[in-house]
């Protein structure tokens, strides 16, 4: 049985599928409506900077809200330089579940200042940031890795120990180096030592974009859990999917246009609240991109809504392109 509840250190997750945490897209608006039509087991915050938060900043600290949100939700952090990351967790440990570090992130903006995966060439570096953070964090702690930097320094399993003797709750391991960025194929043999080379639960990440490799994953590693990124853009409805499938065997019928729409207006609509207007509606268009690809004129359709500015434009400019599907 793959899928079952999952608890990291005193938080019980009610299943062992998780949205990852990624910059951009999981935002308030997004979470909600993937908790709403998919029902993961845990959502993750976009990823947050420890040094911005030690400077008060507001942006990074708004990246917290969780207004009308159903926990668990694990708050994601990313740093390299302790005095930050002890305040970052004392700060977030206030209203998160779970506090998790990002040890994986690959942006050239992020490891440039030693944060993200620049962390996996210095373990040393990565064992104090953990051990600070876990002595200081009220909840659980976890951290997200890569398989290493580069294929001559795969350090995984070294790094999942080192995790596991400092307290941390849970590892999620992405199967690609840094240096792959997000090219090839994730390897699984790698979490699969990571998972056989600590007791705490194993995350498996990497290329689970249907109900097909989510079962691969399962299978070939011995996972505890899976986290879903990239493959949940557009499609939220992927974590009930999966769910079902490893339940029953049997695959979903894809959601309707009727039902496609809906969530595409609920989507906006918890935006346009959230960020206001203006900002809402531009950063919706790469999303309204990902629900439509592939469907009848979907490139036209999304050139026409690249200009729209107003909720009701983009509203209107939907109904009309889902009438003549």
């Amino acid at each position: 049985m793959y899928i079952h509840s999952l608890k990291i250190g005193n938080v019980e997750l009610e299943n062992n599928l998780i949205l990852a945490p990624m910059a951009g897209v999981t935002n308030l608006p997004f979470r909600v409506v993937c908790k709403e039509v998919g029902n993961p087991g845990m959502v993750c915050t976009e990823m947050a900077s420890s040094r911005a938060m030690f400077h008060n900043d507001q942006k990074t600290k708004r990246l917290f809200n969780t207004k009308g949100e159903e926990r668990p939700i694990s708050f994601q952090v990313f740093g390299s330089d302790e005095e930050s990351m002890e305040y970052a967790a004392k700060y977030m440990s206030d209203f998160a579940d779970i506090i998790d570090i990002n040890m994986g992130c690959p942006a050239p903006k992020v490891v440039k200042n030693g944060d993200g995966s620049r962390l996996l060439q210095d373990l040393d570096k990565a064992k104090a940031i953990m051990e600070t953070v876990v002595k200081v964090s009220k909840v659980p702690v976890t951290v997200k890795i890569r398989k290493g930097w580069d294929k001559d320094h795969v350090v995984a399993v070294e790094v999942a120990k080192i995790a596991e003797e400092v307290g941390i709750s849970a590892i999620t391991v992405h199967g690609r180096t840094r240096s792959e960025y997000y090219t090839g194929k994730a390897d699984l043999d790698i979490i699969k030592k990571v998972k056989e080379s600590v007791n705490i639960p194993v995350i498996g990440n990497g290329d689970i974009v249907d109900e097909e490799s989510a079962y691969k994953m399962f299978e070939t590693t011995g996972v505890d859990g899976i986290m879903i990124g990239r493959g949940s853009f557009g499609n939220p409805w992927i974590f009930r999917n999966i769910k079902y499938y490893l339940e029953t065997g049997e695959k979903l019928p894809p959601p309707s246009n009727e039902e496609k729409l809906r969530v595409i207006k609920k989507h906006i609509k918890l935006a346009v609240e959230e960020k206001g207007e203006e900002v809402a509606i531009k950063e919706l268009r790469k999303h309204i991109a990902w629900y439509t690809k592939n469907l009848k004129n979907s490139s036209e359709f999304r050139n026409s809504i690249n200009k729209i500015e107003t909720e009701k434009g983009l509203v209107n400019k939907l109904d009309e392109y889902f009438k003549t599907l």
